[in-house]
């Protein structure tokens, strides 16, 4: 299961982990205009860990979900 909301400045995405076995905390992932932040309470400390990804990244991210193992670059070639 999944929440969407829409805040001021950002899009709020939360995932609820279900079922029997394995359950993990919930994550939230909040898009900002230029950033991608994914935070999940680590139950055996009870802090927040949190993970942020610039939007070069999430592209990155969303484009090695449909690729096989190698080594990628999208866009032009760095120095």
């Amino acid at each position: 299961m999944f929440t969407i909301e829409h805040d001021f400045d950002a899009t709020v995405i939360t995932l609820v982990d279900e079922g029997r076995q394995g359950l993990q905390e919930d994550v939230t992932i909040t898009a900002f205009e230029d950033c991608v932040t994914i935070e999940q309470l680590d139950a055996r400390t009870g802090e927040v860990q949190k993970i942020t990804l610039s939007l070069g990244q999430v592209h990155e991210l969303g484009a090695a979900l449909d690729l096989p193992e190698g080594i990628y670059r999208i866009g032009p070639e760095r120095d």
